[in-house]
């Protein structure tokens, strides 16, 4: 009876973590939604360095001209992961956040509905300043693939005036962005290192992998 009793309760410890370790997984993003965040991520942040360098570094005519050509592919690639991202967003339930003040939860959900837009608006805004420079010249992305410019600001008479009131939105933009960049990353971290509720592990790469159910 005794050696019964021991079996059983392993048995149920046994499967309990199980469950534990199917709940873990399913407080987690899917994988698709994790690669397109980071890439996502990543591409945000090689464009802030590269605008950076593009407008305070003094680069040489040609070094600068390179630098934009691939600036407004990596820029593209960003729309369209973004694009990407909010699709998969859209049919795919994300992890429920854990508990958490309603003000907080609030803001948490505002910052990430803010950055979303940003990083719709800013690349699109990136594609109208290309499209509406007066000097009309050709994205190839990547050097590869030709890219179209946006016709309602292609055929504009007036560019000059445009480009000028295009480029200070996508340049002061681009600022808000970093900062709430750096918002949402401090956030995380807060969550991660003095929280520890594992919102951050949600959406990192290398968590925990799923366990099948019994």
């Amino acid at each position: 009876m005794k050696g019964t009793a021991i079996m059983r309760h392993h048995s149920v410890a046994i499967v309990r973590n199980r469950y534990d370790a199917v709940a873990i997984v399913r407080s987690r993003y899917d994988a698709v939604a994790i690669i397109l965040h980071w890439v996502i991520a990543l591409g945000i942040l090689v464009l802030i360095a590269m605008g950076l360098a593009m407008t305070h570094l003094g680069l040489a005519p040609m070094a600068k001209f390179q630098l934009y050509q691939l600036h407004k592919s990596i820029g593209i690639t960003v729309l369209l992961a973004v694009l990407l991202r909010v699709l998969w967003r859209l049919t795919h339930k994300a992890p429920p956040l854990p508990a958490m003040p309603p003000l907080e939860k609030a803001a948490a959900e505002s910052t990430h509905g803010l950055l979303y837009l940003l990083m719709l608006i800013i690349p699109l805004s990136g594609w109208a300043l290309v499209s509406v420079s007066p000097f009309n010249l050709p994205t190839v992305l990547y050097g590869l693939v030709p890219w179209p410019h946006l016709p309602v600001f292609s055929g504009l008479a007036d560019k000059a005036g445009v480009e000028a009131v295009v480029k200070f939105i996508h340049g002061k933009l681009a600022w808000v962005l970093t900062g709430m960049a750096v918002l949402h990353a401090g956030a995380a971290l807060r969550h991660h290192f003095i929280l520890r509720d594992g919102i951050l592990g949600r959406m990192l790469p290398f968590g925990r992998r799923a366990t099948k159910e019994p």
